[in-house]
């Protein structure tokens, strides 16, 4: 009984803490459409999950889906926009991992490393604007090949729209 009521504890106190944490949900929008969740860890920390398919359906690819995970820090090196009147300029940092698949003929598949920077706009009510940059270097495995990809070092720039609760 002592272990049952000492997980029910623990188990309230986690989910009541994750909670507590401040979320953004939206989309992203630039060579992609993409869905795009943020999960603060404090005032300094977020986890960013953005889930991607291309727009167009340029170079052979008929539709694809990809994904970036990073860990960001929230104005690193105690860096901050000065200009904060009604609401707040932040600039974030982060480092993490993404692949994805493109169904074309022949297949491709991607696995990588990704970074994330960007600048965001806090409103004074619960709406968020940023503008990213996602670069991604890794291996694509396609066709019988794996090759060295760098598309992703220069495709990532995207305007982010969110609701923050």
């Amino acid at each position: 009984m002592k272990k049952f009521l000492l997980i029910a504890v623990m188990t309230v106190a986690g989910v009541a803490y994750a909670a507590a944490q401040p979320r953004a949900i939206g989309a992203n929008l630039g060579g992609s459409i993409g869905f795009s969740y943020q999960h603060g860890f404090g005032e300094a920390n977020m986890l960013d999950v953005s889930v991607y398919t291309p727009i167009s359906v340029g170079r052979g690819q008929l539709w694809g889906l990809s994904g970036i995970v990073t860990y960001d820090w929230i104005d690193p090196f105690g860096a901050t926009v000065p200009w904060n009147e009604k609401g707040e300029w932040h600039w974030y940092m982060g480092v993490g991992g993404a692949g994805g698949v493109f169904f074309s003929s022949p297949s491709i598949g991607y696995v990588g490393a990704a970074g994330h920077f960007g600048i965001e706009y806090d409103f004074w009510f619960p709406f968020q604007l940023s503008l990213d940059w996602r670069p991604v270097i890794g291996v694509a495995l396609g066709g019988g090949n794996a090759t060295f990809n760098t598309g992703g070092l220069y495709e990532g720039i995207t305007l982010g729209v969110r609701y923050k609760f």
